[in-house]
């Protein structure tokens, strides 16, 4: 039987995945603080671990990579076993990379879009018979970076451009069946992925220049207290903070005018670039990141 909008989640099994650091693991936090039981599922179990007996018995931690169809499948069994089921997705799983389209490591860029947009398919269709089952919800973190597409970002704008699409066709495939299905479109938070990326000698300095509230960065909390709530409304949309949704309203105008502001940055930038991979190596400069480490690793 489906729960009703904004019932408690107590009770509830929630499966996060990226759930090692920043948003995945501050949701666990918080999901089970309030009675939820929380499957994290990520490629980093050591740090995942750490996350799971921190927030005590509610929570336990599967090692996978969700460019993995076997290792989805298997994570996903072993949660129905010890959990009894799944109610909740959040597909939060994601990289990013850094460079221009001309200079980036190929294997970099490519495995942003397998992790943040592929992957987002992937652990929805491995767990969706489940979810089904209990009229659940399914959420996908997408990103402001779908909106706004900013030079240096394009793997990355088009795989969260993507995973808006897919929830977007998803929704009415599923609303007969009583699952109802969320996207997250987050600012810049300060998560690991958005720190490695500002570090960046080239390209932090593109992303931090960016004007007024496309550029600011904003604390863990924010983003976190949207999605929560979001999951418990079993919103279609999550905006954090919801600014983010009022660009939506003007996104027709958004590439030309971010086109015209990066006409003075991008060509130093360019250079900059090219110098770094020639100091560095391509692959060197591209991946940003302990999550982007290690889904280039697997």
């Amino acid at each position: 039987m489906a729960f009703l909008t904004g019932q408690k989640i107590k009770g509830k099994v929630v499966l996060i995945t990226g759930a090692a650091r920043g948003i995945g693991a501050g949701l666990a936090k918080r999901l089970a603080a309030d009675g939820a039981k929380v499957a994290l599922v990520g490629l980093e179990p050591g740090e995942q671990k750490k996350v799971a007996e921190r927030i005590g018995p509610a929570a336990r931690s599967w090692e996978a990579d969700v460019t993995s169809w076997e290792q989805l499948e298997r994570a996903t069994a072993g949660i129905v076993e010890h959990f009894g089921g799944i109610d909740i997705v959040v597909a939060n799983a994601g990289i990013a990379s850094t460079g221009f389209v001309r200079s980036v490591d190929p294997a970099a860029f490519e495995k942003v879009i397998e992790v943040d947009l592929l992957g987002v398919w992937r652990t929805f269709r491995v767990a969706m018979p489940h979810v089904i089952e209990r009229g659940g919800y399914l959420l996908a973190i997408s990103s402001l970076a779908a909106i706004a597409h900013a030079p240096g970002m394009a793997n990355y704008a088009a795989a969260k451009a993507g995973v808006e699409a897919f929830c977007n066709s998803l929704r009415a495939e599923v609303a007969h069946l009583g699952v109802r299905v969320g996207v997250a479109h987050p600012t810049w938070i300060r998560t690991d992925l958005v720190d490695s990326a500002d570090a960046h000698p080239v390209f932090g300095k593109l992303r931090t220049g960016m004007p007024g509230l496309i550029g600011k960065t904003y604390p863990l909390d924010v983003a976190l207290g949207c999605i929560e709530t979001g999951i418990r409304r079993r919103a279609r949309t999550i905006h954090a903070p919801r600014w983010v949704g009022g660009l939506k309203l003007i996104r027709t105008f958004l590439p030309p005018m971010i086109e015209l502001g990066s006409r003075t940055r991008v060509p130093a930038a360019d250079r900059a670039a090219l110098e770094d991979i020639a100091a560095r190596g391509a692959r060197e400069s591209s991946i940003t990141g302990h999550g982007g480490r290690a889904a280039n690793q697997s």
